[in-house]
């Protein structure tokens, strides 16, 4: 071949070269700027189940309109050696978020945390419910009694009612139950040990576990703040006289399933180890899970000469130092409780005129 042509072979070959790296170049920058371009989608929630490759959740990432080119970007993490760490769980995606953003997300491991809540009242039968009814928790214990779960909880033989205390619990999916419900009994356990620090020098009982127990009551009778330590002051002044505490939601405790929205006589009057009308003194173990302001109550009564209280009716409740002037307020409830009933029957008929 002529040197001529060779040379001008080998400039055609180093243009063409020149191109390609040209191209390549190009193609790099526009791979480069689209991984980090604002994405075309708002805010959504991603959900990755265990499995699932890099694509497939880039797929799922177009398919919520989060990603608009999946393949490009898978296209980019291989050039760059890039293979991010996507953990199991919801992933919270914000508005427009660029592929270098979602991908920053997965390394990080940003997995939005789940919720369990306990409301302070609720029992421990309630607890277990809500943990069972989530599908993000690892259930080890559902189905095992009670007896069978304090036992995995290394507490064998304990009472759980108002051991655990009431929170909203966050937690990373896959997360146990067991480790939730010593997460619980933890936090009461630290929480009773402190406020029993803080206690009155003169309570008529003598342990943390029968002011948890007081603290429960406490909690079932009233969800007004303010009348907290009342209810206690009136409950420790029973106690200290010998006086029956005759608390309504001591005696639906006992009652368990057979309760059936109301007390009546015969409930009053039916012996169980709980019917504090029947019984005095505590009651064996607590009803509910108490919150902590019902716990500083139970150790922190207020100093009162108050020994009754009821309803008003109004969300409240009177308390009253003598047993005449209890009886007054109780037909001030009662006569509350007619007018409302009577309103009620009323109402259909102005309805329908």
């Amino acid at each position: 071949m002529p040197e001529a042509a060779r040379r001008r072979g080998k400039a055609v070959l180093l243009i063409l070269l020149a191109l390609v790296i040209l191209a390549a170049a190009a193609g790099s920058a526009l791979l480069h700027a689209s991984f980090r371009a604002p994405g075309p989608g708002a805010a959504v929630a991603l959900k990755v189940s265990p499995g699932e490759s890099t694509r497939a959740v880039l797929a799922s990432l177009a398919g919520l309109g989060t990603v608009a080119h999946p393949r490009e970007v898978e296209l980019y993490l291989r050039l760059h050696r890039r293979n991010p760490r996507i953990e199991i769980g919801t992933y919270d995606i914000p508005a427009h978020a660029s592929p270098a953003d979602i991908i920053r997300l997965f390394d990080e491991g940003r997995v939005a945390l789940d919720q369990v809540t306990v409301v302070p009242g609720a029992t421990f039968a309630d607890f277990r419910r809500e943990l069972d009814a989530s599908p993000d928790v690892a259930h080890m214990l559902r189905g095992k009694s009670d007896a069978a779960v304090m036992a995995a909880l290394g507490h064998a033989g304990e009472n759980p009612e108002g051991r655990f205390f009431p929170d909203t619990y966050r937690f990373a999916p896959g997360t146990s139950d067991e480790t939730l419900l010593a997460m619980a009994y933890d936090r009461m356990a630290a929480m009773l040990a402190k406020v029993w620090q803080q206690r009155s020098s003169d309570l008529p009982f003598d342990t943390p576990y029968q002011a948890l127990v007081l603290a429960s009551m406490v909690e079932k009778e009233t969800g007004v703040a303010d009348e907290r330590a009342l209810i206690a002051g009136v409950f420790v002044n029973r106690l200290r006289r010998g006086m029956r505490l005759q608390s309504d939601p001591t005696v639906i405790y006992g009652l368990g399933s057979r309760y059936d929205g109301k007390i009546h006589t015969r409930d009053l009057t039916t012996d169980t180890p709980y019917n504090s009308y029947t019984r005095s003194g505590l009651p064996p173990t607590p009803i509910a899970l108490p919150g902590l302001e019902s716990l500083l109550a139970a150790v922190q009564p207020d100093q009162t000469d108050d020994l009754y209280f009821v309803a008003t009716g109004a969300g409240g409740h009177h308390f009253s130092q003598t047993l005449a002037q209890h009886d007054a307020a109780l037909r001030v409830y009662l006569e509350h409780l007619r007018e409302q009933q009577q309103a009620a029957a009323r109402r259909p008929a102005a309805d329908s005129r």
